[in-house]
């Protein structure tokens, strides 16, 4: 414009008077030459918003008709709905600039410019604007069109249950805010929701005694929010100790898992709270028989929210017949049982016994970027008074998991994104026990610390990369102290790991083939050693009703747990975490491959699994021998070769399905006679069957699990010294010969919730565990009597019937 006026200026011989900032944002064709001066005038009015006023002969002033002193600004609005639309891509190409819109749909470019400005959203048209568009009196609205694009039909399956799904590459999905109903469970537990998957049981039947496909529960990864969680259950190991409101997404892998999960052997498993930050907000109460639970979710602004959940047991102020049948299966065959009757010895403490649970997060959205802070704590307790005819016993047993998290957000464009996580995690476990004149205090203590980096890159709709970098320092301090005798030990280790990854993953234009293909490259500070693991996983539609997919994975550990003596920490939780030292605690290291098909049609839905699964490096310190390899320490393998199968059937307003596993786990142990023997978690075969109603808000189930016995060494002898008892001992047959009676449980819930108003309802369940009361063995071993200078049977037997209900409100 300046060039045309200047142009102008020169031909008629005047002048022009005018702001700078008012004509650079103009750039049009010049009128013809051979016009004369009003023509051209004229032309330029028609063109702009300029206006051409004479102040004297052959002086004309030049202003814009609309107040010029604001910025390039305006309103994004969906041209149906009208309503905002946020992060949009507002770009000037020729200058290199590139800004968001906000959740109100407001932008403001920061310069003025004639050059051409382009609006982009995956889900709407562009947009092509001049600088002339924008310079109005306000910031203008304007309106966009939405891409109709007409999707292929997908039809979802669920899998076991509303609420849960099963991926190509065999990944678990539980969305706990769709969840249906599973038979013995009032609420989505995501650990008891996870026994019901083919080829994951519990020997114990406990969440802290998970074992997949015959691993033991340490070797499974458990993360929340990228945090690594040391404790996984309540009451030491019968309840959950993951709020099950707070969850939004958990993601349960036994194979072929990503390689940006590390530091496991077995399965993983990924629990997340974070949601969009445009979610609604709302909060919840709940209370069954055994906790009282809250959960709240406060918009602090357009951009952000903050939420906080809380739970704790009320069972030191009323005790309810859930918390006794509870109770009685918790305080079996330890410390604060009599062994000589079997009888659970009174305790007396004010606060016999407590849990809770609390997590809070604040999530901050910036443009391109979030910002998520997460915090979770996790704490089980129990003081009792043992008395006895000789003795009196003061005791405690704790065990606290405390954690934190940052996570920032980048999604720079279409074809790009960040994750900067920073994670850290403590855990202890404690007890006190004294014992007439002494008192002996053990404690396990755990840190863990990390930085987790990973970029996010698309080329192309088929195609997704992922690279990153993963730093991770776990420290351990165990310590043991007795005043009478005067006896201390401590040991502290440390390890520090350095890793990077790569992933990518590869979708078929007609979504019949994918495949994702990982490598993650560990080195281990404190072994010097440079590991490379890769991951892959395989899936291709044969047909459109079968599909066949190949996982397989190398993966290691350098922390695991171990049992030094069965009356470690009074027996409740005798496990304690340690380090690999790279002498008789190696790494673990593993492989496994499998195979399986699916089938897909008419609400019908068959899968099998099968797989191979070799773990070296475990010792028997960790797998819990009860036998003549209690004091033993040995270093060896496991193998474990099985099938998995699932048969289910939807119909309009019910369901069923019914799995099995079959599974032979067995020990290489070198130093042992025999060398070979089956493995303490070996359990053959393994049945699930449920009934599943659903009517619009009422839902009922009903289920049934069945497994062979656990596997067991009988005594079959006893050694006496009749000059010192105590040297007494028990001699046993060949390792593991034998099995405990089959297990076999049925399991009823029901549920129903109530609309009231537009964001309050009521939600009530009942569930009803071991409906049979059956007293099923879940564990057999020996002791010696020194009383009475016998050997003793202890059995351990599982929960009796257990009836719960629970209300929760959501408003």
């Amino acid at each position: 414009m300046k060039s045309i006026l200047n142009a102008i200026a020169e031909t008629h011989q005047v002048k022009f008077s005018y702001i700078e900032e008012e004509l650079v944002v103009y750039r049009l064709v010049p009128p013809d030459a051979a016009l004369s001066l009003e023509a051209k005038i004229a032309y330029l009015e028609k063109n702009t918003r300029l206006r051409f006023e004479m102040a004297t002969q052959n002086y004309y002033t030049v202003y814009n008709d609309k107040r010029m002193d604001k910025p390039l600004c305006g309103y994004l609005m969906d041209s149906k709905s009208g309503m905002p639309i946020e992060n949009a891509a507002i770009a000037i190409p020729a200058l290199g600039i590139t800004i968001a819109s906000d959740a109100k749909g407001y932008f403001e470019l920061p310069v003025l410019t004639p050059n051409a400005i382009s609006i982009r959203h995956l889900s709407y048209a562009p947009k092509q604007l001049s600088p002339s568009q924008l310079y109005v009196s306000d910031c203008p609205k304007i309106l966009m069109d939405v891409i109709v694009e007409e999707l292929p039909e997908i039809n979802t399956q669920r899998y076991l249950a509303t609420g849960i799904t099963r991926n190509d590459f065999g990944v678990i999905a539980v969305k706990p805010a769709k969840f249906g109903i599973l038979p013995g469970l009032t609420e989505p537990d995501v650990l008891q929701t996870m026994q019901q998957l083919p080829g994951v049981t519990s020997i114990d039947e406990t969440i802290s005694n998970i074992n997949v496909r015959g691993g033991t529960h340490d070797q499974n990864l458990f993360t929340y929010n990228g945090i690594r969680m040391f404790q996984t259950g309540h009451f030491f190991g019968l309840i959950s100790a993951f709020n099950p409101m707070l969850a939004t997404h958990i993601k349960i892998s036994k194979n072929g898992s990503s390689a940006f999960l590390g530091e496991s052997v077995s399965s993983t498993i990924d629990i997340s709270s974070h949601t969009r930050i445009i979610d609604s907000c709302y909060n919840a109460i709940a209370v069954d028989m055994i906790n009282a639970n809250f959960f709240s979710k406060v918009r602090l602004s357009d951009n952000a929210t903050i939420q906080a959940a809380g739970r704790r047991t009320f069972t030191d102020i009323v005790k309810t017949p859930t918390f006794k049948a509870y109770e009685d299966r918790v305080f079996q065959n330890n410390v604060v049982t009599d062994l000589s009757d079997g009888q659970t010895v009174g305790i007396e403490s004010a606060k016999e016994f407590y849990f809770y649970d609390f997590a809070l997060q604040y999530h901050q959205k910036l443009g391109r970027h979030e910002l998520i802070v997460d915090g979770i704590g996790i704490e089980n307790r129990v003081d009792f008074e043992q008395r006895t005819d000789i003795s009196l016993k003061e005791s405690y047993a704790s065990q606290r998991n405390f954690g934190a998290s940052l996570n920032w957000k980048s999604h720079w464009n279409d074809k790009n994104e960040s994750d900067v996580q920073g994670y850290f995690s403590w855990y202890k476990l404690g007890a006190e026990n004294q014992s007439g004149d002494q008192n002996a205090q053990q404690q396990n203590r755990v840190s863990n610390k990390g930085l987790k980096i990973k970029h996010t890159f698309i080329p192309e709709q088929r195609f997704e990369i992922g690279i990153g970098y993963q730093f991770d320092e776990t420290s351990i301090k165990n310590t043991d102290e007795v005043d009478n005798p005067p006896f201390f030990r401590e040991s502290t280790e440390i390890s520090r790991s350095h890793s990077l990854i790569a992933e990518g993953l590869y979708h078929s234009a007609n979504e019949k083939t994918q495949l994702q293909i990982g490598v993650r490259g560990n080195y281990f500070e404190k072994f010097d050693l440079f590991r490379l693991e890769p991951r892959i996983a395989f899936n291709q539609a044969l047909s459109q009703r079968w599909k066949f997919d190949l996982l397989a994975e190398l993966k290691s550990q350098t922390l695991s747990q171990v049992i030094d003596l069965q009356e470690d920490f009074l027996g409740i939780e005798k496990r304690r975490w340690i380090l690999a030292n790279g002498n008789d605690i190696p790494m673990q290291k593993s492989k496994q491959a499998s195979f399986g098909f699916t089938y897909l049609y008419d609400g019908w839905l068959f899968s099998i699994d099968n797989f191979y699964k070799e773990i070296s490096g475990i010792t028997t310190q960790g797998q819990g021998f009860q036998d003549q390899y209690e004091f033993v320490r040995a270093i060896g393998r496991s193998d474990a070769t099985g099938s998995e199968l699932l048969l289910q059937k939807s119909f309009t307003q019910f369901y069923t399905w019914i799995s099995y596993a079959w599974n032979e786990n067995k020990y290489h142990f070198d130093d042992l006679e025999p060398t070979k023997f089956p493995s303490n978690t070996n359990i053959i075969h393994n049945v699930s069957w449920a009934g599943i109603y659903e009517w619009k808000q009422l839902r009922f189930a009903l289920g049934a699990k069945w497994h062979s016995g656990r596997p067991y060494t009988r005594s079959i002898g006893f050694l006496t010294d009749p000059d010192n008892p105590a040297n007494s001992s028990i001699t046993f047959s060949a390792p593991n010969a034998e099995r405990l009676n089959d297990y076999f449980q049925l399991n009823f819930s029901a549920s129903h919730q109530w609309h009231f108003k537009k964001s309050t309802s009521l939600f009530a369940s009942i569930s009803l565990l071991n409906l049979l009361d059956r007293k099923n063995i879940i564990n057999r071993y020996y002791r010696v009597n020194t009383s009475l200078n016998t050997v003793e049977n202890v059995d351990t037997y599982s929960l009796g019937f257990t009836p719960n209900v629970c209300i929760k409100v959501v408003f």
